[in-house]
């Protein structure tokens, strides 16, 4: 979009602009007057030089405008990115951000697609563990960012937007800037955020973008939004204005009541059978290490929905892969933090019908510790059904561990203490049955062309299980084989998925985390998935763009599998045959190379690889790129799950 002001170095002002512009418009008068012999240029407007006045030229400059202070307050709450793509509502931001702030904390991610924008920092913010910011234009790139955003509000992820408008409608040029400006800019995402403010005036901008920051981090965090007016970002600041810029104090997460944790920890201790199941229970690395203590404390398994990184993979607590037979046989189960509790604790099948049933015994106690239970809105169902509880603990999960980890060792005595132990040693020798049972099905279709999802797995293991790696994608789509097969140890190895389940989170979201891994040194993995990437391929772009070395696999399935077995179900309940399910959902003819489009963007691309013979050179070739800082992607040609 044009701009509509011209273009100025507003760092130097030009006290004669005025002047200089009036000697240039020389009058005829002006003219006869020159000494004799002196050379004259004609007019180039005679007939208008005499008839219509010049145009009065006013100083285009000024030392400061409200975006630089604008900076001033995203600089005091320490974002070190911007994830955007250019918009003229935003421009006075972005401006300030590269000059006034020198671009460095933060930084400009030039992103190709707002739902980008919102991706790559719904993915940082998990990894880094606190929100990134992005800009978005007006009414059109608010609306591209929307699935994004949706996927970080169900993701619980906090996302830092600011978006930009003209409100006042006398300022806005005539045109475009009409259709890029709303009476209420938030209001289309006012369902699935947290917060939002529309400033009037730059103290106000600062109150309210501080008080944004600690929404977006007190659980359950989400996204939030504030809109920078353009008038407010690109007017002058006065020279004797002041303003201040409020402290950034976090609120302490919410822990759960005393009371309440005690009567949770005699229930568990007391239980002969309790399960643990975790989905986004760890916020921080802090919460890794509490549920260890807990689960080694009690000697309970732990069932782990992979939300995040909450529970080692190979513990020999770890009963993840035995969770329905665990639940079934459990006299308590402790929801912490999971999204889908009612899912966890019953059954159902996509039938005409919906039948559904309980998976837990009729005496069985059940508990949830949940800060969802803090915060609610009624027009998207992303709550999921309403659990049958025993005791309801509306908290922060992880805040809660500490206290109840020491109600739990207080109430343990020491017979009580050896009967724990004999059952967690029983615990460890079904763990450790499980992990051979699981590389036995993953060697069927060994050899297959095309590739197996689990030899994809472990041939990516055996590049990177020496490097201190960290995985950056979802992996539902691989049949959860790597966190099957692969050894987890740390918080940040995993950040789950997209929380809404939309299409498009998964490359720039991988490209986001791989950015916040840069400055550790890690080896960002991610699975691709096909259908996802031609969503949103500018991505990897921006990876080659800004340098950020993320290794990229495809399961180049050629299809969006997740719908074919959704007309497959169709088709079968009317008896039609599953032949034809393959129409409108397949992607085919011609097949991608995804190989030559990560080439173009300027991303090293190996493949499409069939042979899986083939995969291991090639995955050690694109490791050496991103070893030296750079992406790199893989196309291989896999089997649909």
């Amino acid at each position: 979009m044009k701009s509509k002001k011209k273009a100025v170095d507003r760092r130097s002002f030009l006290k004669g602009a005025a002047v200089g512009a009036a000697a240039i418009a020389v009058s005829p008068a002006a003219a006869v007057a020159q000494p004799a012999g002196a050379r004259m240029s004609p007019p180039l407007m005679p007939a208008a030089a005499e008839v219509t006045p010049p145009p009065s030229v006013n100083p285009l400059t000024v030392d400061r405008t409200g975006s630089d202070f604008m900076v001033d307050v995203i600089k005091s709450m320490g974002f070190e990115y911007v994830f955007a793509n250019p918009g003229s509502s935003f421009r006075g931001l972005h401006e300030s951000v590269i000059n006034y702030g020198g671009n460095k904390n933060p930084e400009f991610i030039t992103c190709c697609h707002e739902e980008s924008s919102a991706a790559m920092a719904h993915g940082y913010g998990k990894v880094d563990g606190k929100p990134a910011m992005i800009f978005a234009h007006g009414t059109v790139g608010l609306q591209h960012a929307a699935m994004a955003i949706y996927n970080a509000y169900c993701d619980r992820a906090p996302v830092y937007i600011i978006i930009g408008n003209i409100l006042d409608a006398t300022t806005r040029m005539p045109g475009v800037e009409w259709y890029h400006a709303v009476q209420d800019a938030a209001a289309m995402v006012r369902d699935y955020t947290k917060w939002d403010d529309t400033p009037l005036s730059l103290q106000h901008f600062a109150e309210s973008a501080i008080r944004a920051y600690k929404i977006a981090m007190t659980p359950p965090t989400m996204p939030v939004v504030l809109v920078a007016d353009g008038d407010l970002q690109e007017n002058p600041i006065a020279t004797d204005a002041t303003f201040h810029i409020p402290k950034l104090t976090l609120d302490r997460p919410p822990a759960g009541d005393s009371g309440a944790v005690t009567e949770v920890a005699r229930m568990l201790v007391a239980a002969e059978n309790p399960v643990l199941v975790v989905d986004r229970t760890a916020r921080t690395p802090d919460g890794l290490t509490h549920m260890i203590e807990l689960a080694e404390t009690l000697q309970a398994p732990v069932v782990d929905k992979w939300g995040r990184m909450n529970f080692p993979s190979r513990h020999p607590l770890n009963g993840t892969d035995r969770g329905g037979a665990l639940i079934a046989n459990a006299d308590v189960v402790v929801g912490l933090e999971v999204a889908d509790f009612w899912g966890a604790t019953n059954s159902s099948r996509d039938q005409l019908h919906r039948p559904s049933r309980p998976t837990t015994k009729p005496a069985a106690k059940l508990i949830t510790i949940t800060s969802g239970d803090l915060f609610g809105k009624s027009n998207y169902q992303d709550m999921q059904r309403l659990p049958d509880v025993d005791l309801a603990i509306a908290a922060d999960a992880e805040a809660t561990l500490p206290s109840l980890i020491e109600a739990v060792k207080k109430q343990i005595t020491p017979d009580r203490k050896a009967a724990l132990q004999a059952r967690g040693a029983k615990l460890a020798a079904a763990h450790a049955e499980g992990l051979p049972r699981t590389r036995d099905s993953a060697a069927y279709a060994w050899d297959a062309s095309p590739v197996s999802t689990a030899r994809l797995t472990m041939e990516v293991w055996n590049q990177i299980q020496n490097e201190d790696w960290a995985m950056v994608s979802a992996v539902q789509m691989m049949s959860y084989w790597p966190l099957r097969l692969w050894d987890f140890t740390k918080h940040y190895q995993y950040i789950g998925g997209a929380g809404g389940a939309g299409i498009g989170y998964g490359l720039p979201a991988a490209v986001g985390a791989a950015l916040a891994n840069k400055k550790y040194g890690r080896i960002s993995v991610n699975f691709q998935n096909d259908g996802d990437v031609m969503y949103a391929p500018g991505a990897l772009w921006t990876a080659a763009h800004h340098h950020i070395p993320l290794l990229s696999v495809m399961h180049n399935n050629r299809a969006y599998h997740q719908e074919v077995m959704q007309v497959q179900i169709m088709a079968d309940r009317k008896s039609h045959g599953l032949d034809r399910a393959v129409i409108g959902t397949t992607i085919t003819d011609p097949d991608i190379n995804y190989a030559k489009i990560a080439e173009g963007m300027g991303v090293h691309g190996e493949g499409p690889i069939t042979d899986p013979k083939d995969l291991g050179p090639a995955i050690a070739r694109a490791l050496a790129v991103v070893k030296k800082g750079e992406p790199a992607l893989v196309d291989v040609h896999t089997q649909p799950r």
